[in-house]
């Protein structure tokens, strides 16, 4: 099946006089006949569900929409973006570990890999993702034991060179994980181009509407953890806690998911609930056509915020002249997303302005949905940044992050037309 496809047929099939829609298990336990079979799902040795923090039937239809449309071997939902990026990391770190990771990315993922997890003794050096690869080898450990960057950088929108982060994740024998929230695996998808794992905050795109919070980590199974059994112990050596099972051994390819289920999710619980799980679903129903019109609406509206001139800067992957225009066509040749980043002449204060006189835009701490929206990042998303924090970030004091929806392009542009004229 083609993606579009896939947007509405995977993951679920019903059978013969079952419900043609993805049914909600709202339900928190399952029964079973005897202890003899719950105790088989106990010991892993047998597939099934006993408890919805672990796995539901609803959720594991959803993480197998997803995993089809990524082209992944397993996935699994989370209760937050955030929640996955921890998961995508902590299920291979351990205390005394390093993470290498790109400083272009979302502001709660900064302050979760440089305060959070730094106090749970796992240490990050942050790299310009425009380095070459000689630059970004040099900051490598012995210690290191992943790589992570996003495929469009929220708010800066870098396009991240891929293969150059896949050939150096791999000469260290770590992997490569990307968030690839922005473009959506219509737009890109990472594995083509040597990631070996990818997580999404589908809060955004992927629900489209902003009604769910959630998350999802999809492993590509292409990272042999065999391969290096010294540095991920926690998939190569034994799991006390299972009565010592090997995941790497035990469950091959989907090794890494499973490891993330049944001990992460067990313990941790950030587990998505299946009302929410309903919701995303239908929300992937669509996701092709959205994108595809937020990609359209965006480039109309970059163009004319290019060509006005009480606009300072425009930055817009596909905009022509664009310093990332050219990896952008390289991976995402139909389209990037729909958040276009700007500035407003006269600096913070007039973006300030500006943004406090939009209608039909809603100032909103959100990004990606059908409705336009617009928020300014320095003083919000990464407002814990210091100025130096924001500068390796790529965040300008005046940027303003533009998400552009599915209206019709002329009343977006019409709203930002008057809101301009009142700075």
């Amino acid at each position: 099946m083609k993606i579009d496809t896939k947007c509405v047929q995977a993951g679920y099939t019903p059978k013969s006089g079952e419900p043609r829609v993805l049914p909600i298990v709202q339900s928190t336990t399952f029964r079973y006949g005897s202890s003899a079979e719950m105790a088989k799902l106990f010991d892993l040795e047998q597939d099934g569900y006993f408890y919805t923090r672990l796995a539901n039937p609803t959720n594991d239809a959803v993480a197998a929409k997803i995993a089809a449309l990524e082209g992944g071997v397993m996935a699994v939902l989370t209760g937050s973006g955030q929640a996955a990026t921890f998961f995508s990391l902590f299920n291979i770190c351990q205390a005394g570990d390093h993470i290498v990771a790109s400083a272009a990315i979302y502001g709660g993922t900064y302050n979760l890999l440089a305060v959070t997890m730094s106090r749970m003794g796992i240490e990050v050096t942050f790299v310009d993702p425009d380095w070459d690869a000689d630059r970004l080898q040099a900051a490598f450990r012995p210690n290191t034991k992943a790589m992570f960057a996003e495929s469009v950088a929220n708010p800066a929108l870098i396009v991240l060179d891929f293969e150059k982060f896949a050939a150096v994740a791999h000469a260290n024998g770590v992997p490569l994980v990307v968030d690839n929230t922005f473009p959506t695996p219509i737009n890109c998808r990472p594995f083509d181009f040597g990631a070996d794992i990818v997580i999404h905050s589908t809060t955004k795109y992927m629900d489209g509407h902003a009604t769910t919070i959630g998350g999802v980590v999809v492993d590509s199974g292409n990272f042999d953890w065999m391969a290096h059994p010294d540095a991920f112990p926690g998939l190569t050596t034994p799991d006390p806690s299972y009565h010592g099972i090997v995941y790497a051994e035990k469950f091959g390819k989907e090794a890494y998911i499973r490891k993330i289920v049944v001990q992460l999710m067990r313990d941790l619980g950030a587990v998505q609930s299946p009302v929410n799980a309903f919701y995303l679903n239908a929300g992937l129903d669509t996701l092709a056509l959205r994108m595809e019109r937020h990609c359209r609406n965006a480039e109309t509206v970059a163009n004319y915020l290019a060509g006005d001139d009480r606009v300072s800067w425009v930055n817009y992957p596909t905009l022509p002249g664009s310093r990332y225009e050219a990896l952008a066509k390289k991976y995402m040749p139909n389209g990037t997303c729909g958040v276009i980043s700007f500035g407003v002449k006269g600096g913070r204060e007039a973006a300030e302005r500006f943004m406090d006189a939009l209608r039909l835009a809603a100032l909103v701490t959100h990004v990606a949905d059908v409705r336009t929206c617009v928020l300014h990042p320095a003083s919000t998303t990464h407002r814990q940044m210091t100025n130096g924090q924001l500068a390796e970030c790529k965040i300008s004091p005046d940027l303003v992050r533009l998400s552009v929806g599915i209206e019709d392009v002329s009343d977006i542009i019409a709203d930002l037309d008057q809101a301009l004229s009142k700075v």
